[in-house]
């Protein structure tokens, strides 16, 4: 059979994960192991649950952000502040092969669900546990949310234009980027327990070092030659031409620092002068006077519409492209044809698009199994497989523990 009719599980069926986090960094972890097959517990407190389930744009009562975090994952309410919530939730971290938690650092382990406490329980477990500034330190104490980390990580003093206030990139990207660092230390955990003998260990990522492993040459610059690198707007600093020019009816994105590249844009915009000077064959000479080459591009462009723009650039193979809006995407031809856009109908009857799964695998793909739960909708399932059923579920919820 060939690769491209073959379809076999994804890589994570059978993975056993126990979700602790809420909101974005743990949360986004849970969603990329659920994506991929494994079987995602998440434990919410009772009553509202996670407050992401209320955050930002709301249909039916549901944060529509919340379907796409919660895809693919179960719903178990338990109040961990209390003791026998904690003993159920040792008993299932007993059975699980990774916890995701994003506590502040000591929370877990003043309710005696700590990477000590458990790991001797269950010694392959793998416990990732992301927070602001990591579990040691000076700063480990410290509340710490994303927008701290993007800022500490170095990534807030490049946001937006020279001069002017620094901005925010318009997303979580540092819990985002935390979350993909826990993902991949996960995986190398779980490489380590088959080829070791079954050990688990626990993965420290902070907010702050996950964007700071993003921030390139920012720090060897510095010690290098005491340079701290600045905000440049849209542009690309050290590399040119690259950036952001206006349209007529809007902007397009070109990146013509390629030196062959860098020829063929100016001859189609008719500055053959440029293509042919000597200085500007390579990108240190470019760099030197990115200020002209950008005034040249932004003349040609500004007598143009985005669509003659693109067309043109793309005819003779110049990197380009416009700026995206969410309406952009959601008709863009290509997001469709790759599965990038995909539809699901919630918990709630609604049709809703989402965005399909990241890395996409030609043997073993991940999928949208299950949309996101409803807030504790199988905590009687995964009780139950625990022993805990009929009158005992019914006290623990009398209590409101579950």
């Amino acid at each position: 059979m060939s690769s491209d009719a073959r379809t076999d599980p994804p890589p994570l069926t059978g993975l056993k994960v126990l979700e602790f986090g809420q909101l974005i960094g743990g949360p986004f972890a849970g969603k990329i192991l659920g994506d991929f097959g494994a079987e995602v517990i998440k434990i919410e407190p009772p009553g509202q649950g996670d407050p992401l389930r209320n955050w930002r744009l709301l249909r039916n009562g549901t944060s529509v952000w919340w379907q796409i975090q919660s895809r693919n994952k179960r719903s178990v309410t338990l109040d961990l502040r209390q003791p026998e919530a904690q003993d159920i939730a040792r008993r299932l971290a007993e059975e699980a092969d990774v916890l995701i938690e994003n506590f502040r650092p000591g929370v877990l382990e003043d309710w005696g669900l700590g990477w000590k406490q458990l790991s001797a329980l269950n010694p392959g477990l793998v416990m990732l546990r992301i927070s602001g500034y990591g579990q040691t330190g000076p700063y480990r104490d410290r509340p710490g949310f994303g927008v701290i980390g993007e800022a500490m990580g170095g990534l807030r003093h490049l946001s937006g234009e020279p001069g002017r206030l620094p901005v925010r990139v318009g997303v979580s990207i540092g819990d985002t980027l935390a979350a993909l660092h826990g993902v991949i230390g996960i995986l190398l955990a779980l490489y380590h327990r088959k080829v070791n003998g079954g050990a688990g260990q626990m993965i420290d990522v902070a907010l702050y070092e996950a964007v700071f492993n993003c921030m390139e040459s920012l720090l060897s610059e510095y010690s290098a030659a005491g340079v701290i690198r600045e905000p440049a707007g849209s542009a690309l600093p050290g590399i040119a031409p690259s950036n952001a020019y206006p349209c007529s009816d809007g902007h397009v994105l070109i990146a013509g620092n390629g030196d062959s590249i860098f020829r063929r844009l100016m001859e189609t915009i008719g500055r053959q002068d440029l293509a042919q000077d000597t200085a500007l064959a390579d990108n240190e000479g470019r760099v030197a006077r990115a200020a002209q080459l950008d005034e040249a591009i932004g003349a040609w462009t500004r007598l143009r519409r985005v669509e003659e723009v693109l067309g043109t650039l793309q005819a003779v193979r110049v990197p380009c492209g416009r700026v995206y809006s969410a309406r952009d995407i959601a008709e863009d031809p290509q997001y469709r044809a790759r599965g990038m856009i995909q539809t699901v109908t919630t918990r709630e009857g609604d049709m809703l698009e989402v965005p399909g799964i990241i890395p996409q695998l030609s043997l073993s793909p991940g999928g949208i199994r299950h949309p996101a739960p409803r807030l504790g909708e199988d905590t009687e399932a995964v009780l139950a497989s625990l022993g805990i059923e009929g009158e005992r579920l019914s006290a623990l919820r009398g209590a409101r523990i579950v």
